[in-house]
């Protein structure tokens, strides 16, 4: 029997619930090959908290039928509770996608496309300092994948025109993913793919799942370089990073934050801010820096405004849960 598609409130919340597991199942391997942009061993169990907190969104929200507004708040919940470099990317391109997908009741193809692009967009502009051979470059592949599928359908449409760009979109992902190793230095000495990259890959595998009906195999990710069940834990061996991550919240104008941005760029590194949600006529802000120590970010923060949700974690290889 063909398999029908899911696309509206059911296929969010079961997207969602697979990200979660496969990110849950995944963990461990995904922290032991994180050793990009420090080896702190903790890139699985970011995303899995950050997925967790949107799926409590969303589970929150069973009568839901705009998908855009959905997403949007999921990802907003995701901010608010972000963990890490890669968790709050994950978090951020949930917002994107939201706002290309606001008054949709069904994912179609085109759609996917839009959201995808508008997710691209929303990270790397994040980034003060946006990286290729990371998270970003399987992104910008799943949307330049979808939108090349979307261009070229002639008579294709409907459920088929979906199914084949979440085809396209899965095998760019996957082929982004064996390209990091060749992109940073940090991985070809690890001899590793990038942690990031792989996860972000799960969440979007688990995307075309939730909306095909195909089943989740985790066959597929043993040959990456790096990442098969039984290969060693790089982070262990990896140049250890000295100083900390610092997040938080702060409220602030666009111009304050740019502010702010400069003054992170100038005392740290890895520096990532996107708005959360607006208050008047400025926007609460989730902020991510690594820095020697902790007060110099704080003291440029607040410059503009007060710090509140504070979470400082050390850069060394974390405890892998």
């Amino acid at each position: 029997m063909t398999q029908r598609h899911r696309t509206g409130y059911p296929a969010v919340r079961s997207w969602l619930c697979l990200a979660v597991r496969e990110l849950a199942n995944h963990s461990d391997r995904l922290n032991a090959i994180n050793v990009f942009p420090v080896a702190d061993g903790d890139t699985g169990s970011n995303l899995y908290r950050t997925a967790r907190a949107a799926l409590d969104e969303v589970e929150a929200r069973p009568d839901a039928e705009d998908l855009g507004a959905l997403l949007g708040v999921a990802g907003r919940a995701g901010l608010e509770g972000a963990h890490g470099n890669s968790g709050t990317l994950l978090a951020v391109m949930l917002v994107g996608m939201g706002e290309a997908l606001r008054g949709e009741r069904n994912l179609t193809a085109p759609a996917l496309a839009s959201a995808l692009e508008t997710a691209r967009v929303r990270a790397w502009s994040a980034l003060s300092e946006p990286v290729p051979g990371t998270l970003l470059s399987v992104l910008e592949a799943a949307a330049v994948a979808t939108a090349r599928v979307v261009a070229q359908a002639g008579q294709e449409q409907g459920r088929a025109l979906l199914a084949h760009a979440l085809d396209a979109m899965r095998a760019a992902c996957f082929e982004a993913v064996r390209e990091t190793k060749t992109q940073l230095d940090a991985l070809a000495r690890a001899d590793v793919v990038d942690a990031g990259a792989v996860g972000l890959t799960l969440v979007l595998d688990a995307l075309d799942c939730a909306v095909t009906g195909r089943v989740f195999a985790d066959d597929d990710y043993e040959p990456l370089q790096g990442y098969g069940i039984a290969a060693p834990d790089v982070t262990q061996e990896a140049t250890q990073d000295e100083g900390v991550e610092v997040m938080c919240t702060v409220t602030a104008t666009p111009l304050q934050a740019a502010t702010l941005r400069a003054g992170l760029d100038a005392v740290g590194t890895s520096v990532l801010m996107s708005p959360v949600s607006p208050v008047a006529d400025a926007f609460r802000w989730r902020v991510h820096v690594h820095v020697e120590r902790a007060e110099l970010a704080l003291e440029a923060v607040a410059a503009v405004g007060r710090a509140e949700e504070v979470s400082v974690t050390s850069l060394c290889t974390q405890p892998h849960e």
